[in-house]
């Protein structure tokens, strides 16, 4: 791109710190003459197998060696940052965290070690987020969509109207909860009984997914050029297939990461559920992250 006397460009971050995973993402906001919507371009973007739930959903807590690694971790975020020129970020901690009975006490010891404030957002500040973001980087301005955004700790459930926020709610249902046994059926079925009641309420309710697995899911059963969005029968057929297979066949014959190839098994049965409770048979797959969320917001408005 070229630059004129004029022209502003500035590069952003977001550090999100998820239940499964922690993510650095840089974008650069480049606006003509300095005026209009910006041109948003990423930069950079790394991904650290954190793991806090495996600690908070078995311990309750966040133990001494996961505290040591986000102090590593951060370290190396703020160094790259600073190789980035960025100027301002935003951290985030998400489900695991606010779970976690030191909570709290770990992200006051990483601020005074790295001096990174690490903000705790609650279920509905994440669903307010991520919803802004699939607003404007999605056509899902007219119509009745539900969001489900499917981490770790919890899964992220919100109704757009015509592009406008109506109804949101954080469930304690994810990944690791699951893996850990620490989800009841009871969980599940309130969950699935709520979007039937939206389904009954709102006809022809379309979904959007979010989260690393169903884009992981999406990758498995599509090429890169096809229309982005997955059938539910096509997730059904993949979960059965890696159900059948053990850890480390999957990552052999289907090139899963380790921190990925144990959590997407219980990501699809609640996809499925989800979208089953809401009469739906495929889902959107925009691939936008709450880390997207983030800089995006911080960017524009700047």
């Amino acid at each position: 791109m070229n630059y004129e006397l004029g022209d502003i460009s500035f590069n952003m971050a977001a550090i999100d710190i998820g239940s499964n995973g922690a993510r650095l993402l840089i974008k650069n906001f480049f606006r003509k003459d300095g005026i209009g919507d910006p041109v948003i371009k990423r930069v950079m973007y790394m991904r650290v197998p954190l793991r806090l739930g495996k600690d908070v959903f078995s311990l309750g807590k966040i133990s001494k060696e996961r505290q040591e690694k986000m102090l590593y971790m951060l370290k190396a975020f703020k160094q790259i940052m600073k190789l980035n020129d960025v100027v301002s970020y935003r951290a985030c901690a998400t489900s695991a965290m606010r779970d976690a009975e030191n909570g709290e006490k770990v992200l006051r010891f990483l601020y005074r070690k790295t001096g990174i404030k690490v903000e705790i957002i609650k279920g509905q500040e994440e669903a307010r987020l991520l919803c802004n973001n699939i607003v404007e980087n999605t056509d899902c301005n007219v119509g009745d969509f539900a969001y489900v955004d499917v981490g770790g700790g919890s899964t992220e459930i919100s109704l757009l109207h015509n592009g406008m926020l109506a109804h949101s709610r954080s469930y304690n249902i994810g990944t690791l909860r699951m893996l850990s046994g620490k989800v009841s059926q009871a969980d599940i079925d309130e969950m699935t009984t709520d979007l039937s009641l939206y389904a009954n309420e709102i006809p022809d309710i379309r979904i959007i997914g979010s989260g690393g697995n169903i884009n992981k899911l999406f990758k498995l059963t599509h090429q890169k050029k096809d229309p982005k969005e997955i059938l539910v029968s096509e997730i059904k057929d993949m979960r059965d297939k890696l159900s059948k297979l053990s850890i480390e066949e999957r990552i052999e014959q289907y090139g899963l990461k380790t921190d990925r190839a144990d959590v997407i098994i219980p990501a699809a049965d609640i996809y499925v559920a989800a979208a089953e409770a809401l009469g739906c048979d495929r889902i959107h797959v925009p691939n936008i992250s709450l880390a997207d969320s983030i800089v995006d917001g911080l960017g524009t408005e700047r």
